[in-house]
């Protein structure tokens, strides 16, 4: 059954991707995102950049959580 296999990681990665695209479409609008302890914003003459370590930090615990739950569920 390597085909049933097969299948459900595709609809594993379909979802993780269409939630990876709703994260970037309205990252903007969520409250915490990149203002979290831990986040730094440099601005080095015209340019800058954004080192979100706190919000990576939250999104990784709770990615951790939620395939944690999906796998266990897949598993029964």
């Amino acid at each position: 059954m390597p085909s049933v296999e097969f299948g459900r990681f595709l609809i594993f990665a379909g979802l993780a991707l269409a939630v990876a695209g709703i994260l970037l479409v309205s990252g903007a609008r969520i409250p915490f995102f990149g203002r979290l302890p831990g986040d730094f914003h440099l601005q080095i003459g015209g340019g800058s950049v954004t080192l979100l370590i706190g919000t990576s930090i939250v999104v990784s615990i709770l990615l951790t959580i939620a395939l944690n739950l999906l796998f266990r569920a897949l598993n029964r």
